[in-house]
């Protein structure tokens, strides 16, 4: 299966425009932005389609993924934004998990998270250009405001980071 390298391939492909369209129905349905007139005192960032194919351990294709990214690398540290995040998961952290599950017996799952960055709001304004071939014909000269971050944003960790502390903090977990 060859992966499509553009959105006008993937939309040919009924498997690959329904990825498209699941995409899309996620970000809106999350509300991941608002559609503005493009402010002239803003930098508008790009956006693209990445495509990929997941596969099932034992190598049958599992689903077709589209996920539409911003092209964070056009932002410019403190003009677009003010902080990056690394998240690192330190392998004692796994190791406590691992111990804490066995010890009071619960069941530990894996699970493909589709939307890691829809959860949280950002800090700083972004907009980016509306995705190709997705433009609304009524707003042509419009944008997309995000609301939450979206991935390939330079602070996209940072607020995924920041929003997961909050809820932990929330439900009765202390910082070191």
């Amino acid at each position: 299966m060859v992966v499509p390298q553009n959105i006008q391939e993937a939309l040919k492909g009924p498997k690959w425009k329904e990825a498209i369209m699941e995409e899309m129905k996620a970000l809106i349905g999350n509300h991941t932005w608002d559609i503005v007139e493009s402010p002239k005192d803003k930098k508008i960032v790009g956006c693209k389609w990445v495509f990929t194919i997941k596969y099932k351990s034992y190598g049958s294709i599992d689903r077709y993924k589209a996920r539409l990214v911003a092209q964070g690398y056009n932002q410019e540290k403190g003009i677009d934004y003010d902080e990056t995040y690394a998240s690192v998961t330190r392998l004692e952290a796994i190791r406590m998990l691992l111990a804490f599950t066995c010890h009071i017996n619960f069941k530990l799952y894996q699970m493909d998270v589709k939307s890691a960055f829809f959860d949280r709001y950002k800090n700083e304004e972004v907009y980016v250009e509306q995705p190709l071939d997705f433009e609304n014909p009524q707003y042509e000269d419009y944008v997309y405001k995000l609301t939450k971050a979206l991935y390939g944003l330079k602070q996209a960790p940072r607020a995924r980071y920041e929003g997961l502390s909050k809820f932990l903090l929330e439900k009765g977990f202390k910082r070191r």
